[in-house]
């Protein structure tokens, strides 16, 4: 009778540890934006992978549109666990502490994405990413989004168009100062709040990516956007870093190959993104979509260029030189 009683209970305890062994590592993956976004079809394209290629050992629950923290709270529950993974764009982690990823905010610190490649792909992002680990957090990867225009009630087609604007921005030094350099108000406000206040009046206009004005519907209460591409907005990916670590070395190996494809896939597809949303705006006929011309485009990179050298105290001269660099490798001035 023993021995049968010390069969059943060795076969429960089998049982359990296989019962438990089969439950999948849940990675909740949150962010701001639409589904339809570049952000938002990497996440779904990492998803698929890491679902698919661990056979089930690894589940991702995305939610996007702040459905499970807004801007602010993000970064904090990642840090405390309650999230594994967040894209936040890079403004988010000047607040953080880590003021050196307020580079990518400034006016004209990249002409064209090969210098914006040469960037992320290359030592200087790589060093940027290890600047987050002292806070709990390891940088997966950069998701390209694409460069911004301006939007309002009315043409922004010169620098002296800003006066008196009140601008929605992130919580970015660096944005502030953009805005002020132009004369306008700069109001921080979490993105998912942005389109109640442009439709009742609390801010006047902004700065986005196309897909993300669109996506937003942001269009829908601004009369005027201008093709402007004076400033940059992408993400980092990143993770719980004791999370990460602490994964099994062969599904953490998976993973990472998952977040090598679905980072070329998001910055594949950002450019035509961005493009096909402009030309949706353009087909409503309710939003006047402009371009600068080269005259004007001088004229804003004449009023906002000095924002770099006002941000070397913050940001680090160094960095700011070494990205400039960059820029001249490739031929500009």
């Amino acid at each position: 009778m023993r021995t049968w009683n010390s069969i059943v209970a060795l076969s429960c305890a089998l049982l359990a540890c296989f019962a438990y062994a089969e439950e999948p590592i849940v990675i909740k993956f949150s962010h701001v934006v639409a589904t339809d976004t570049p952000k938002g079809k990497a996440a779904e394209r990492f998803k698929e992978l890491a679902e698919e290629r661990t056979h089930g050992r690894v589940k991702v629950e995305v939610y996007p549109n702040s459905t499970l923290y807004k801007d602010k709270e993000e970064l904090e529950a990642l840090q405390l666990g309650a999230v594994q993974m967040l894209a936040p764009s890079l403004a988010k982690f000047g607040p953080l502490g880590v003021r050196e990823f307020e580079v990518f905010d400034l006016p004209y610190i990249f002409p064209d994405r090969a210098v914006l490649t040469r960037v992320t792909e290359g030592p200087i992002g790589a060093q940027l990413m290890q600047r987050l680990e002292s806070k709990g957090i390891k940088g997966l990867a950069y998701w390209d989004n694409g460069f911004k225009v301006m939007s309002a009630n009315r043409p922004l087609h010169n620098p002296e168009d800003f006066r008196g604007l009140k601008m929605r921005i992130q919580s970015s030094k660096v944005l502030d100062a953009q805005f002020r350099a132009l004369g306008a108000n700069p109001q921080v406000m979490a993105f998912s709040d942005v389109y109640q206040a442009l439709q009742t009046g609390v801010v006047d206009g902004t700065e986005n990516p196309p897909s993300n004005l669109y996506t937003q519907k942001m269009n829908e209460v601004q009369k005027d956007v201008t093709v402007s591409n004076h400033g940059y907005l992408g993400y980092a990916v990143i993770v719980n870093k004791k999370f990460w670590e602490d994964l099994p070395a062969d599904i953490r190996s998976i993973l990472e190959a998952c977040m090598k494809d679905a980072t070329r896939y998001a910055n594949a597809i950002a450019q035509q993104e961005n493009d096909d949303a402009l030309a949706k705006v353009k087909a409503t006929g309710k939003t006047e979509v402009y371009y600068l011309t080269d005259a004007q485009k001088q004229q804003w990179r004449a009023a906002l260029l000095p924002v770099q050298k006002d941000m070397e105290s913050r940001i680090g001269r160094e960095l700011i030189d070494s990205i400039n660099k960059e820029s001249a490798a490739l031929g500009y001035h």
